[in-house]
């Protein structure tokens, strides 16, 4: 009888182990962080694909935020776009408000990819701003309205 009833909830499980299964991408070397990913550093394979990138064009161009060892899915949150602003680099500091528009020189507080926001040290005040970075690596400051 219990045999019976073990034989019977197999085939459940083996359902539902299957389900949240497809092809994901998975890191074929390991990748340090702060790595440029090209085509051959990623192949597709069958998986658990819960939390993991389904798409090569997801993830290729794009930059490791974290090391990704060999065979393991690569997860959104581990990669970002390439960096355009390294840490300490010197970058232009740009403050828009309305016509008035003031160009300063700034320190960036950490590295960072195009669109993303961070921490900024204008040179000549030393106060800290927040910025998004440009594709051109300026620091577009935000203001409080």
């Amino acid at each position: 009888m219990l045999a019976r009833g073990i034989l019977t909830v197999l085939p459940m499980l083996g359902f539902l182990s299957t389900a949240a299964c497809a092809e994901v991408l998975q890191a074929s070397r390991t990748l340090r962080a702060q790595t440029l990913i090209q085509p051959e550093d990623v192949m597709l394979v069958a998986g658990d694909r819960t939390g993991a990138a389904l798409s090569a064009e997801d993830v290729i161009g794009r930059e490791t935020r974290v090391t990704i060892y060999a065979g393991r899915p690569i997860r959104p949150g581990d990669i970002g776009p390439a960096a355009a602003v390294e840490r300490n680099q010197v970058v232009p500091l740009i403050y828009r408000n309305g016509p008035l528009v003031i160009t300063d020189e700034g320190r960036a507080l950490t590295r960072a990819g195009v669109g993303e926001t961070i921490r900024a040290m204008n040179i000549t005040s030393r106060v800290i701003v927040s910025a998004s970075v440009g594709a051109d690596g300026t620091l577009t400051v935000f203001t409080k309205d």
